[in-house]
């Protein structure tokens, strides 16, 4: 199924709901399907058709969701860019997807003006922010097309969107999301729009993370009204909920800490939530006990995925998050909020060893994925779409093992990716970065286990002989070259990395010499 027919479908459905809320401005269904047709009509003017790119790179708004319906109806593909990256990042996303236009909120004109010289295949930069000289302002482009409905002619396999993650590489690697990606997942756990049905969910996880995408994308099918935040402020988070009576929200485990943890968090009125999902990162125990305890209205929902996968493979469903019960009760359901819980009726999961063979239950194998929904692979990286996805299976990366009751545990991961409040972040690029500082012989990032944001990133350097170097020092060389959030945090000076005879750096090793928790 096109993912313009969600679209489509809830216009038609429930024309006159709110589709969309933003910082005062609503949309119904209607209104929202209008803006999509002429935004799409005004591109095609402009001669962007089938597998061209649109890129956006600006924090949450409705422009964001209706630029990607727009490129849907022209059969081009949608990429979205984090909006933290950093000039060379940006440069190289960029230059790597050639799209023929970009959006750009005011925040990032100059940044995106001081890469695209060499970007050789935009024609158009459009500003979602007011006008600038050489830019189309949004606002006049939509008044260019014509409320003309669009069918596209691609298949259900084609590539809908692009999206970037993080690469062994050192650099970000497209991931080919199609439009069977987001629709078998849909329509196999999501209910269709009903006029008699309405509910709201609030929009926090950013729309260049799956997680984002596929929150928006349900949402619509369902006929839902999205309540957009730009960037996630829990105050304001908790402002809107009681005001928009929000009934459902996806969320990182670092934004539920930060709620719950807020001495305010008792003076709203957040009793209109009945579902909390959470995911893209651990979750630590202690941190959903709690929020079990503080919100005992609202049911929880542990979603484990990856871009690659489409978002979620596994789910710990409500049942499992009530923590009522006999004491023997009790204990299993605790052991199980710390499980990703059991793969979803769509998707098959497996837990392999390096040759693909089951691993017996208990046993720490990788996790691999076969279904629909997976990605087409990574643009223009054969060779790592080969290494991922094997005789239909997908290798995701992550390490687990099974219980008893077909529960899936994480266990580390074995490409060493860090997950940072719901980012992932590669290694290699941090380290490609590290030792482009002069005085840096050698380097090797790792992630320490945090309470709150489930990773932080260590760097552990070897200094050059006669050099001398800080460690805020290297912090710094990273945060001017690098998104803040992949920057260390914590740099530990040592004579030598601990290596295996083929010279690989041992980062067990290192994890486990250097475990202290990173404060500050």
């Amino acid at each position: 199924m096109n993912t313009t027919e969600f679209l489509t479908l809830s216009s038609v459905i429930v024309p006159d709901r709110h589709a969309l809320i933003f910082e005062g401005k609503r949309f119904a269904y209607g209104e929202l399907q209008e803006r999509v047709n002429r935004l799409a009509d005004a591109l095609a003017k402009d001669g962007v058709g089938p597998g061209d790119r649109i890129a956006a790179i600006q924090v949450n708004c409705n422009e964001h969701i209706e630029a990607y319906f727009a490129a849907a109806k022209l059969d081009a593909i949608y990429v979205p860019i984090n909006f933290r990256v950093k000039n060379d990042e940006l440069s190289f996303m960029l230059k790597d997807s050639g799209p023929k236009v970009l959006l750009a909120g005011g925040r990032y004109y100059d940044l995106v003006e001081s890469v695209t010289k060499g970007v050789n295949s935009l024609q158009t930069l459009v500003g979602l922010d007011g006008p600038r000289e050489s830019w189309v302002d949004y606002n006049v482009l939509l008044a260019r097309g014509e409320n003309e409905e669009r069918f596209p002619q691609g298949d259900d396999d084609d590539t809908t969107i692009i999206m970037f993650t993080a690469g062994t590489t050192g650099t970000p690697k497209g991931v080919m999301l199609t439009y069977n990606s987001f629709s078998s997942y849909i329509l196999a756990n999501v209910a269709p729009a009903d006029p008699e049905v309405e509910e709201r969910n609030i929009l926090t996880v950013p729309l260049h993370h799956i997680a984002g995408m596929q929150a928006v994308m349900s949402a619509i099918y369902g006929g839902r009204t999205v309540i957009i935040q730009r960037q996630f402020q829990p105050v304001e988070w908790m402002e809107l909920v009681q005001r928009e009576k929000a009934n459902r929200a996806m969320m990182v485990p670092t934004m539920l800490k930060q709620l719950i943890d807020h001495p305010d968090f008792n003076k709203y009125d957040l009793s209109s939530l009945q579902v909390i999902t959470y995911g893209a990162a651990p979750m630590p125990v202690p941190v959903i006990r709690e929020a079990i305890k503080k919100m005992p209205n609202t049911k929880f929902i542990n979603a484990f995925g990856q871009t690659e996968t489409a978002s979620t493979i596994t789910m710990l469903p409500p049942e499992d998050h009530d923590l009522s019960g006999t004491p023997a009760e009790v204990e299993k359901k605790l052991k199980r909020l710390s499980s990703i819980g059991k793969p979803l009726s769509d998707v098959m999961v497996r837990i392999v060893d390096e040759e693909g063979n089951y691993v017996p239950m208990g046993e720490v194998g990788e996790i691999v994925a076969s279904g629909p929904r997976l990605m087409k692979g990574y643009w223009n990286r054969e060779d790592a779409t080969k290494e991922t996805m094997r005789n239909g299976w997908l290798y995701t990366g992550d390490l687990g093992y099974s219980d008893e009751d077909g529960y899936i545990y994480l266990a580390g991961r074995a490409k060493d990716f860090i997950k940072r409040g719901g980012e992932m972040i590669s290694p290699d690029e941090v380290e490609q970065v590290l030792m482009s500082h002069p005085a840096v012989d050698e380097a090797a990032v790792i992630g320490i286990p945090d309470e709150f944001w489930g990773e932080r990133v260590r760097a552990v350097v070897v200094v050059r002989p006669g050099w001398g170097v800080s460690e805020e020092e290297l912090i710094n060389h990273c945060h001017e070259r690098l998104a803040s959030y992949k920057r260390p945090e914590s740099v530990v000076f040592t004579g030598e990395l601990p290596r295996n005879p083929m010279g690989k750096v041992l980062k067990r090793v290192l994890r486990e010499d250097y475990p202290e928790p990173i404060v500050g």
